[in-house]
């Protein structure tokens, strides 16, 4: 890979890394998607990170079970399609936009939410001897 290339990659990685943080404490904001696009930003420019990544204790765990599975935490699933619906409901009442334009919002993130229920969830992938013990 050539330096800019790589160089390109690592910034736009940590610009993932960092809107990924923002979003943890932004409900608005997502941080999965940003963090997973970060990772894969890394995997090709700075493997080091992307092993931290995913080795994190907080960060760690969603990126390999998206990795190795598809899979997205229950409660993740609850917060995003949270997110989704109050989203829509603000669009719909603040936004001076054709019917349309409105049913359309709707639709793209329903097809989103569809996609967010359809994914496993991890625990139910997960070896019974990988569980921590109550």
């Amino acid at each position: 890979m050539r330096t800019i290339q790589r160089h390109t990659l690592t910034a736009l990685g940590f610009f993932c890394l960092i809107l990924g943080i923002v979003g943890v404490f932004l409900p608005i904001l997502p941080t999965t998607p940003f963090l997973l696009a970060a990772a894969a930003c890394f995997s090709r420019s700075f493997p080091r990170l992307e092993a931290w990544m995913l080795d994190h204790p907080r960060l760690g765990a969603p990126l390999r079970d998206w990795r190795q599975h598809g899979a997205i935490a229950t409660r993740a699933k609850c917060l995003a399609l949270a997110a989704m619906g109050l989203s829509v409901a603000v669009f719909m009442t603040t936004v001076e936009a054709p019917l349309v334009g409105k049913l359309g919002f709707a639709a793209v993130l329903a097809g989103c939410a569809i996609f967010v229920l359809t994914r496993p969830n991890p625990a139910k992938l997960r070896p019974a001897d990988h569980r921590k013990a109550p």
